[in-house]
């Protein structure tokens, strides 16, 4: 009996071992796994964004500018995001153009550790003005996370969707993606 025992105690080590094991990895890759470079200022947000848009260049609108925005300041963060205020951010770069009739729109940003990046792109595109521009809305918005980055793109789906997958490309892997269709409402003398 004491040698059944010592069996069953071995196999029973062997399994607790496996199962630590397995959550180990499970814990590791399921918190990032991204190909993105580490981000460690809001310039590097600026380097991903021409990442993006290498090869993309055809499909963006001419007076597009990159710029930092200031994390701090809650009227900027929720014109760009949507989000009431930069609590969760860690830094903030946004592109669009500086004057356009189409509609466009691209943000990436980092949260800070502990804050749940899923769940700040899907705030993202609840919250987010897809209709900020005097003329124009976009038709489409997508966002996505990455490790602690998290992408907004809206415009119309031909300008929107290939920069949304190229940032997908870039990423890897992503979190859970969101997609919001405009529905534009005409008046019925336009049907």
């Amino acid at each position: 009996m004491n040698r059944s025992i010592k069996i069953i105690l071995a196999v029973v080590s062997i399994i607790l071992v496996a199962a630590i094991v397995v959550s180990v990895v499970a814990l590791t890759s399921s918190k990032s796994e991204t190909k993105l470079e580490s981000v460690n200022s809001a310039e590097d947000l600026v380097s991903l964004m021409d990442r993006v848009y290498e090869g993309q260049e055809s499909l963006v609108p001419n007076s597009v500018q990159t710029q930092v925005v200031d994390i701090n300041d809650d009227l900027m963060v929720k014109s760009y995001t949507g989000l009431d205020n930069g609590d969760d951010l860690q830094y903030l770069a946004v592109s669009e153009p500086m004057i356009s009739s189409q509609a466009y729109s691209f943000v990436l940003l980092t949260v800070k550790d502990g804050v749940n990046t899923n769940e700040i792109a899907e705030a993202i595109k609840d919250k987010v003005d897809y209709r900020k521009w005097i003329c124009v809305s976009a038709e489409k918005v997508y966002t996505t996370s990455s490790g602690n980055v998290v992408c907004l793109v809206m415009s119309s789906e031909e300008i929107a969707k290939p920069i949304y997958e190229k940032f997908k490309t870039l990423a890897g892997t992503v979190g859970q993606e969101y997609e919001k269709t405009e529905e534009i409402e005409l008046p019925p003398e336009m049907y």
